[in-house]
């Protein structure tokens, strides 16, 4: 097996996107031979705990109206062709995804990692979920076969935060400067949501090389 870590955001469009993109090529080379881990890396590592508006959000990021469909733009004619459908209206609040990420790591240990990124992103992206709310993501992490009283305990203590900042500084301290970003065997950097093709193409050659 060959490690495909993954650093991205369960909030961050792009990452929803690339995951789907990758997905389709695994589908279609069922013998790939990764191994993914998901990585933590945090678009708004200075968002209060509580997350914020998210109109108060997008005004600060983007500007007026123009300016947040100007950039929403090219996210949702990306999500159709790729064949995701995100509910961008329901989402109320950005939320602080520390501790999103911490249920991550803990899925990992679990082998649950991505079944728990996959439902983090339709939280969000489709339901409009707060996915800063320790609740919603007991609940997420208890769809995903984990237990949900430990999760609980977990998520009210300051369990592995230190871990996940620390990562987080890290990724950008080696130019980490935008997500998504895949890094194969630990060498090759591939940045953002790139299409179907192209991951088919590495899996393929990585196979003429006797990877399987």
């Amino acid at each position: 097996m060959i490690a495909l870590e993954i650093w991205s955001d369960p909030i961050c469009p792009w990452c929803y996107i690339g995951k789907a993109r990758l997905d389709r090529a695994l589908e279609s080379r069922p013998a790939h031979p990764f191994d993914i881990r998901w990585r933590p890396f945090q678009l708004n590592p200075d968002m209060p705990p509580g997350g914020m508006a998210r109109d108060d959000y997008l005004s600060l990021k983007f500007g007026d109206a123009d300016g947040v469909l100007n950039a929403y733009r090219p996210v949702i004619d990306a999500a159709e062709a790729t064949g995701l459908s995100l509910d961008l209206p329901a989402i109320t609040r950005t939320p602080n995804t520390l501790d999103a990420h911490r249920l991550i790591h803990w899925a990992g240990l679990e082998g649950r990692q991505t079944a728990v990124v996959s439902s983090l992103f339709r939280a969000y992206f489709q339901q409009g979920r707060d996915i800063g709310d320790p609740q919603i993501l007991v609940d997420l992490a208890e769809g995903c076969g984990m237990d949900r009283a430990m999760t609980e305990r977990l998520l009210a203590s300051d369990a592995d935060a230190a871990q996940i900042r620390e990562a987080d500084r890290d990724a950008r301290a080696r130019g980490m400067q935008g997500v998504p970003c895949f890094i194969l065997d630990g060498q090759y950097a591939i940045s953002g949501a790139q299409p179907v093709t192209l991951w088919q193409e590495v899996i393929d050659d990585l196979a003429r090389e006797g990877h399987t």
